[in-house]
């Protein structure tokens, strides 16, 4: 007669294997993988690597607990098997949406990401270029670009006349030019 359900040995210590441990998991794995498997790919969507792991899992579990089984038929374990797979994945399951979603690294290549090198890059050909420069001529283009003064107020500032700030302006311009053209950063 078969059995239906396995049932627990008394006579043995959990966590205890007998010598016939690794023969038993042997024949489940011969006799119940390609069912176990069919069923498993029905509960993880058709993903059969994910499915092959819940196998695994159901069968590393049935090791573990071998000396607590006993079967008279081998047939009779399926369910428990499966009741064991179904609940491998529906813990997967709750564990994945407790986490948050993985992301493939081709995605990640896809997406656009500012790239600060180039900008960084230009900022140090500027300083370099700008070091090249006299103080006149460097004091004139900072008030002029960085602050946003109008000649007129960078001549009352410096106290020379506003043809002076045009000139330095310009020559400074030009000087800047050729630094940076020198680096290699204009051509």
């Amino acid at each position: 007669m078969l059995a239906t359900t396995p049932t627990v040995s008394p006579t043995r210590e959990p966590g205890t294997l007998d010598p016939s441990a690794d023969e038993l998991v042997a024949s489940l794995y011969r006799d119940h993988r390609g069912p176990l498997l069919a069923f498993t790919m029905g509960l993880t969507g058709g993903d059969r690597q994910r499915a092959e792991d819940v196998v695994q899992e159901t069968l590393l579990r049935a090791w573990r607990h071998a000396n607590r089984l006993t079967v008279e038929g081998r047939s009779s374990l399926r369910p428990w098997l499966c009741a064991v797979a179904r609940r491998i994945v529906i813990d997967g399951h709750r564990s994945r949406k407790v986490r948050p979603a993985e992301i493939d690294d081709t995605v990640l290549a896809t997406l656009p990401a500012p790239d600060d090198i180039d900008r960084l890059m230009s900022v140090v050909a500027v300083q370099t270029a700008l070091r090249t420069l006299g103080p006149a001529h460097r004091e004139v283009l900072f008030q002029t670009y960085y602050q946003g003064c109008t000649s007129g107020e960078v001549a009352s500032a410096m106290r020379v006349p506003v043809g002076t700030v045009k000139s330095r302006v310009y020559y400074a311009l030009r000087a800047l030019r050729a630094a940076l053209e020198n680096q290699g950063v204009l051509s």
